[in-house]
């Protein structure tokens, strides 16, 4: 069948090949030899084709023409892509991402070439998680890295198929995080109230503190006078340049605030200005941060709830003592499966959340204790009507036991 060929100088040509295809074709810069580079595109009917080259159009106004790299592997770009996200993340999405990769991604296609990808590659990624029996979580955040990847490398003018890109992810999941009932939540206060750093499990349970939050505040942003605390920091062990080599210095990002305390441990500044925020203390937990404050392990850095020796608690140790707490509470949590398995720390910070709703506080006041940042204006909400988060604080304070 003879083309039949339509062409406007400048915007692309649609014609029909031998095998009755309809084709559109149109340069987009360069290759690094300096020839002209040509996408083609094809479709089972003109309109269809005409769509795409419309849509190629669009594009390459918006983004420019770019010049078309050789193919690499996909090893070799990973490690030029983790070089650089190491500068630009926070250092604990650097350590996933990088996790990610070396102990998936490049061990399963990273022998393959970019250019070469195809969606059954994309999935030997996820069919290998899954043998090895990772989470379904785990493996949507891998999969997430690669795309962020093949992404990027197309930014940077290499050549990756769309249809890898599209590949399907291994499935949507619901997290494992869970709240605690009520109930559940008094029994483990019982036991952590018989336990000298007992505000450190009053702060998770009832005012909603990340654990990070927890092992990183310390005295100075604490006013027992005014009953507040202040969270502006976190605990984090940075990591090293050179994996286990303090004198390589650490990994962190431009413009990224930290302040080191003691070896690789860090304080640093919450991802989102929601994180930083002022709440109130309640009552008990104003009376227990007064006790606490006379027998705590002295802390060269003012840690609140330090090591016994002074030094920062471990997020480790944190979770330890926790499932300890637990254990003796005899409390567990029960799966959509079925099966039984410990409460996890976190979900101390959801069962906080859910005390607040079940007294039927507002969300914007949730959000404001939480320091969530969906809500952008919740740092002068609570400025202006701290009674009110108060109140709401106390109230869940008395419905798992610790009354005022």
């Amino acid at each position: 069948m003879p083309r039949v060929k339509q062409r406007s100088k400048g915007t692309g040509s649609v014609y029909q090949n031998s095998r009755g295809q309809w084709v559109a074709a149109i340069e987009a810069g360069w290759t690094e030899r300096g020839g002209r580079r040509r996408i083609t595109l094809k479709a089972r009917t003109k309109s269809a084709v005409r769509v795409r080259l419309a849509e190629a159009q669009q594009r390459i106004a918006a983004e420019g023409p770019t010049v078309q790299k050789h193919s690499i592997t996909v090893k070799r770009w990973a490690d030029l892509w983790l070089e650089h996200r190491q500068r630009i993340v926070r250092p604990g999405t650097y350590v996933s991402d990088r996790s990610g990769v070396n102990r998936w991604i490049v061990p399963t296609i990273g022998h393959l070439r970019l250019d070469a990808l195809v969606p059954a590659d994309i999935r030997k990624v996820t069919v290998a998680q899954e043998g090895a029996g990772l989470a379904l979580a785990t493996m949507q955040r891998t999969h997430t890295v690669l795309g962020k990847i093949l992404t990027d490398a197309v930014a940077e003018g290499y050549r990756v198929p769309q249809h890898a890109r599209e590949a399907g992810s291994p499935g949507a999941g619901h997290s494992p995080r869970q709240s605690l009932s009520t109930e559940a939540a008094a029994k483990i206060l019982a036991v952590a109230v018989t336990r000298p750093d007992a505000s450190r499990w009053v702060a998770a349970l009832v005012e909603g503190l990340r654990p990070a939050e927890a092992l990183g505040l310390t005295w100075d942003m604490v006013n027992l006078e005014a009953e507040t605390m202040t969270l502006a920091w976190q605990l984090k062990a940075l990591p090293y340049v050179e994996f286990r080599r303090p004198e390589s210095g650490f990994r962190v990002p431009r413009g990224f605030e930290s302040r080191q305390i003691q070896g690789a441990y860090h304080l640093v500044r919450p991802k989102t200005r929601a994180g930083s925020r002022v709440i109130p203390l309640v009552p008990w937990l104003v009376a227990a941060l007064s006790a606490w404050a006379e027998c705590a392990p002295p802390s060269p850095c003012g840690l609140v709830w330090p090591r016994d020796d002074g030094a920062p608690r471990s997020a480790e140790l944190d979770r330890r003592q926790w499932y300890e707490i637990a254990e003796e509470a005899a409390v567990t949590v029960t799966l959509s499966d079925g099966s039984v398995r410990r409460p996890l720390l976190y979900e101390a910070r959801h069962t906080a959340a859910t005390l607040l709703l079940a007294n039927g506080i507002d969300e914007t006041t949730i959000k404001a204790v939480l320091g969530h940042s969906s809500v952008l204006s919740t740092q002068s909400y609570l400025h202006t009507d701290r009674a009110r988060t108060r109140a709401a604080l106390a109230v869940s304070a008395e419905m798992v036991g610790l009354g005022r």
